[in-house]
């Protein structure tokens, strides 16, 4: 399988400046690379990227997180491997990944409450912009058809 065009942030350089600017502030607010992994490796998951959820299961592996913690993200709410302020990071992605499907707030102030249980300002902040990139990324990718295995470096 091939891409339908070479990814628009490398077609566009000034695309890809300002994707490296996002991903410097969000190493800036204070929330581990693994989370960062484990949080787009979800909306990934729920966006159907194959190209990003290989290459966050990738960034997993070599972090050292184990099989049964990247194996149980899809499944996260059933699975015993995950704390509770990353339960609340996945909660946060998924209603923010799943905006079109809500009939409610966008982020309920109940979840609002338990992010910030365990997240400050930066840390939420990171998680958001983390969150926006990530789904942007995904629509990126499922529109010109990124295989998995694609590397960006």
């Amino acid at each position: 399988m091939q891409a339908r065009m070479t990814n628009p942030a490398y077609v566009l350089p000034d695309g890809l400046k300002g994707i490296g600017t996002m991903f410097k502030a969000i190493n800036q607010g204070g929330i581990s690379h693994e989370l960062q992994e484990i949080v787009a490796l979800r909306a990934s998951q729920i966006n159907g990227c194959s190209a990003c959820v290989h290459a966050h299961n990738q960034n997993l592996i070599k972090a050292g997180e184990s099989v049964e913690r990247i194996g149980a993200v899809a499944a996260w709410r059933e699975a015993p491997f995950f704390t509770d302020a990353e339960r609340a990071a996945l909660e946060l992605t998924e209603a923010v990944t799943r905006l079109a499907d809500r009939s409610g707030e966008a982020v309920s102030d109940e979840l609002w409450d338990q992010v910030a249980d365990h997240y400050d300002e930066k840390q939420i902040s990171a998680l958001l912009l983390l969150i926006g990139v990530t789904n942007m990324f995904n629509r990126l990718n499922a529109a010109i058809k990124e295989p998995a295995g694609t590397s960006w470096n």
